[in-house]
């Protein structure tokens, strides 16, 4: 199951006094339910750029907290500082990492603007993604004049603020104003070249860039520079959208890069850039020996890149993410000039591990250890935790079966066929593990109700609708099993009939395992409904779940049929 993560980058106007920076980055590290990432300061521009992540509410609580805090430290008419600024906290964008679109984004980023004006009483403007206006898009519009331009701009039509205009009162003159956006994530990534020359670093980023280069006349280096009628250079653009990027010298390395910033990876993904960078260099002769991604990266983006290297080598791509992830950085790489750690660098694998210190979670233990823990006499894990794992081992032996089938020699042109059934198998076994987990946190759900008070009447009331709601939950979940298990037989079947015939059996036994964790999950079904005040609702869960069964019983005899015929 894919979290809503997002990314908030507030900048606050103070890079000089570290005591100012630790308190308000130290309400980002009280705060639950998010990850404080990095803290940039900056002396000369006195301005400090935070980053931090998490779920959305989560995110844009810390960050109103955050910024409250900022506007009671900072005050802006005693503030200097070399970078363009208007408010306490200058800007805060929003940024989606996962599970979550940068239209949702904006709406998150308006509403979060709309609070900072309302309980802050901090004016506040939309941009990018989030403006309310095309021209407001452009940050520059919105800070124009800075800090100094406020009392004009806090009145007058078309410049005033989104949320919280009012005349400019003492309140305003110290806080400042804050503009909040969304955009994409956006990606550092410097290309390593097997030269030394910048000359050919900055040729291969002009070519690669958006922006390109200057047009000339006669000769491209040393021509005159072609001009349009408002004597601006006329541009030649480059061949990928989204980037800049220019040609540098690393002394540190002894290597020439093309150092890019990609702005927005739904346009141009890393792969693509990596490709294309690569294509260039070699036109001129040069070599790209690897990359070097800096700072933090969304999980997808390495996924993404695993996929797409193993289609142009015509390979399954229906791997474990963290092979995918691997592969990537094999492939650009990553690991060049210093190791790529993805628990270090990706951001969904640092936040899982902060959130799971402590947690003791089944997926991850040994067989060994699972069984034991199923052995010992601890109500939990029980059958339903086992029916959802039984259906990950089928969901995981059809997978095996189509990767086997992908590159199986003689089978050259149906690799992707079973390369998309792969990673169908995948989707299913992921959301099996995530369920086996899901049944023991359900039948907890319930061991806490049974905790809460219930001496007076109130008290009584309300343990009785928390039970409700709780067995309900213990019902739905190995529903759920039942219904992801069930999709476990289409990828069995597929393999059965169409698969490597050496592997046949081990679809079939991917068949009965699906089956019993459909059987399995509906035993959790009855057993949890019964225990429901609204019989309509049970009534009707307990014969979904049977139909369901029913449909099980019938596809494993229909597979187990035809790995017969196979066998014998």
């Amino acid at each position: 199951m894919q979290k809503r993560i997002i990314e908030c980058v507030p900048n606050f106007s103070e890079g000089r006094n570290l005591d100012v920076i630790k308190q308000i980055t130290g309400v980002i590290e009280a705060s639950k339910g998010v990850k404080l990432l990095d803290v940039d300061p900056g002396e000369a521009t006195n301005r400090t750029v935070v980053t931090f992540v998490g779920e959305p509410e989560a995110v844009c609580d810390t960050a109103v907290a955050a910024i409250k805090r900022a506007t009671e430290l900072i005050d802006m008419r005693q503030h200097k500082g070399a970078h363009p600024r208007m408010g306490a906290c200058d800007v805060c964008p929003l940024i989606p990492v996962s599970g979550i679109t940068l239209e949702e984004c904006a709406e998150l980023a308006r509403a979060l603007a709309k609070r900072i004006a309302e309980e802050l009483g901090v004016p506040t403007y939309c941009y990018e993604a989030a403006a309310f206006t095309p021209e407001r898009r452009n940050l520059a519009v919105c800070r124009a004049g800075e800090y100094e331009a406020l009392p004009e701009k806090m009145t007058k039509e078309g410049a005033q603020p989104d949320f919280g205009a009012r005349p400019f009162d003492e309140g305003v003159a110290r806080t400042g104003a804050t503009a909040v956006g969304a955009r994409d994530f956006l990606v550092a990534v410097n290309y390593n070249l097997n030269t030394t020359s910048t000359r050919r670093a900055n040729a291969i980023a002009f070519d690669v860039r958006e922006k390109g280069r200057p047009m000339r006349e006669g000769n491209p280096i040393t021509g005159k520079i072609v001009k349009d009628e408002n004597g601006n250079p006329v541009m030649k653009p480059g061949t990928l959208k989204a980037c800049k990027a220019i040609g540098w010298f690393i002394e540190e390395y002894g290597i020439a890069q093309v150092s890019m910033n990609m702005t927005n990876l739904a346009v141009t993904p890393l792969h693509a850039a990596f490709d294309e960078v690569c294509r260039a260099a070699d036109a001129r002769g040069v070599r790209v020996t690897g990359a070097e991604i800096v700072g933090l990266v969304p999980k997808s983006t390495l996924v993404d890149a695993g996929r797409h290297f193993l289609r142009k080598q015509n390979r399954s791509t229906g791997l474990p993410e963290r092979e995918l992830v691997r592969i990537a950085i094999e492939s650009m790489g990553l690991s060049n000039l210093k190791e790529f750690k993805p628990e270090e660098k990706v951001i969904e694998y640092i936040l899982e591990a902060e959130e799971q210190k402590g947690v003791k979670r089944l997926v991850d233990m040994t067989c060994a250890g699972f069984a034991e823990e199923t052995a010992s006499d601890s109500p939990a894990p029980g059958g339903g935790s086992i029916s959802a794992y039984m259906g990950a081992l089928a969901a995981a032996l059809g997978t095996m079966v189509a990767n086997l089938s992908s590159h199986k020699a003689g089978w050259d042109d149906k690799w992707e066929h079973f390369s998309n059934w792969a990673d169908n198998g995948m989707a299913v076994m992921n959301e099996l593990l995530y369920l086996v987990d899901e049944d023991t946190a359900a039948f907890n759900k319930i061991m806490d109700v049974f905790a809460m008070p219930k001496s007076t009447d109130e008290e009584k009331a309300a343990r009785a609708e928390a039970m409700e709601v709780a067995t309900l939950y213990a019902t739905q979940v190995p529903l759920r099993t039942m219904k992801a298990a069930f999709k476990a037989f289409d990828v069995v079947r597929a393999m059965a009939e169409e698969g490597n015939p050496n592997s046949v059996s081990d679809a079939g036994v991917g068949a009965l395992a699906a089956r019993s964790a459909v059987m399995g999950a509906c035993l959790n079904v009855k057993i949890n409904a019964a225990g429901l005040k609204n019989r309509a609702v049970a009534e009707a869960l307990v014969a979904e779940a049977e139909e369901i069964q029913r449909q099980a019983q019938e596809a494993e005899r229909e597979i187990l049929a035809v790995v017969e015929s196979k066998i014998n």
